[in-house]
């Protein structure tokens, strides 16, 4: 099968988590014998952003862990070229609408592809006038990234044509480390954004961190001077940004982790973890997570990983997981077992394809995940 993807950027994962999954899936599929092709913008901020922090230094590790995936950048949109010969084609959310609708008027046309559009972000409730700009006539269907979202586009006529895809943990790369050496402290990977957890991140991971006398260390992007302020007074050490493709190197050097959700996917997209959370539990590190709804049952809190509602109870959780060996190697054996159960993007490869077999087929196709 000829699989084409529109991505924001497959190069760059600054400040684009959708990055992360989108490698290991088209990896997957990479590996199973289809063909894949991907095409981002030349100017994708991402990509620039990376560049200007980084040089092309920056790009290397992605590049050295995937060489299987590549990219083409381009100016200017030839669908006849980009099309060609395509079985399957998906859309990523953050492309410009103009090229959302220019690949809707080549399937309409005639295009004897199936055609989805994938959503892995909050704006259709923080922002549903931009989401509706898209012109998605066309599109025979959409993947949505939690069932929240899902039941949004259900709501604006989708019915039997959303899919839940969630995200997923490449485990070719996010694995516990092959030889265990000295861990030491806590990790939290993650950018500083829009405002949407500040608050969050002092009472659930940078005062607990402080009163469990766990060092912390941070790695992300977009910490403007009031943020690398309060870091400072808790003693955070800030690390900048990380190559998601050593992610599992850093993982491998802490005794834990911590899960802080922006508050959009607490309050009106419940049941929405991140890929970090994937992540994390694939390459083996216990992790504590600060509130979220798992509504849709994705994994065993308690055991998988350790919930905490309060500042005093995410103290204690990292009190005890920093005292307790046992307790620290049941939770870290419990969570990458239900990721190599349910959570790869090997489980995600499936999933996709039984979509487009069941589009193409022009049956209803209903994705039942685990």
């Amino acid at each position: 099968m000829r699989i084409v993807y529109f991505t924001h950027s497959l190069d760059s994962c600054w400040n684009h988590g959708n990055a992360h999954f989108l490698r290991g899936v088209l990896r997957e599929l990479t590996l199973r014998g289809h063909e894949v092709r991907v095409f981002e913008p030349r100017d994708a901020w991402s990509r620039k952003n990376l560049i200007a922090d980084h040089g092309e230094e920056g790009l290397r590790p992605w590049r050295a862990a995937y060489p299987e995936l590549s990219s083409e950048r381009y100016a200017k949109i030839d669908l006849d070229r980009m099309l060609d010969g395509a079985d399957l084609v998906l859309v990523h959310e953050w492309n410009e609408p103009a090229l959302v609708a220019a690949v809707g008027k080549a399937r309409a046309r005639g295009g004897r592809f199936t055609l989805l559009f994938h959503d892995t972000h909050h704006r259709a409730v923080s922002a549903p006038e931009e989401m509706r700009r898209y012109d998605l006539d066309a599109y025979d269907g959409v993947l949505a990234f939690g069932e929240t979202l899902a039941e949004v586009y259900r709501g604006w006529g989708w019915r039997d044509r959303v899919f839940v895809w969630h995200e997923a943990a490449d485990v070719r790369l996010f694995r516990p480390p092959t030889e265990e050496g000295e861990r030491k402290g806590l990790v939290w990977i993650g950018n500083w954004g829009d405002g949407e957890r500040t608050k969050e991140l002092e009472v659930f991971l940078f005062g607990p961190a402080r009163k469990a006398g766990l060092p912390l260390d941070i790695y992300g992007v977009r910490y403007p001077k009031p943020a690398l302020g309060m870091l400072k007074r808790y003693g955070v050490r800030y690390r900048g940004w990380l190559a998601n493709a050593r992610a599992p190197q850093v993982f491998a050097n802490h005794l834990a982790t911590v899960h802080v959700p922006r508050r959009f996917y607490v309050e009106q997209l419940p049941g929405i973890p991140t890929i970090r959370v994937f992540e994390a539990l694939a390459c083996g590190i216990p992790l504590v997570s600060a509130p979220w709804s798992d509504s849709e049952g994705l994994f065993e809190p308690g055991r998988d990983f350790l919930f905490a509602a309060t500042r005093s109870a995410m103290t204690r959780a990292l009190k005890d997981l920093k005292h307790d060996p046992a307790m620290r190697r049941s939770l870290a054996e419990h969570g990458l077992n239900t990721i190599r159960a349910r959570h790869t993007c090997g489980h995600r490869a499936d999933e996709l394809l039984a979509v487009a077999a069941r589009l193409s087929a022009g049956a209803p196709a209903r994705l039942e995940t685990a």
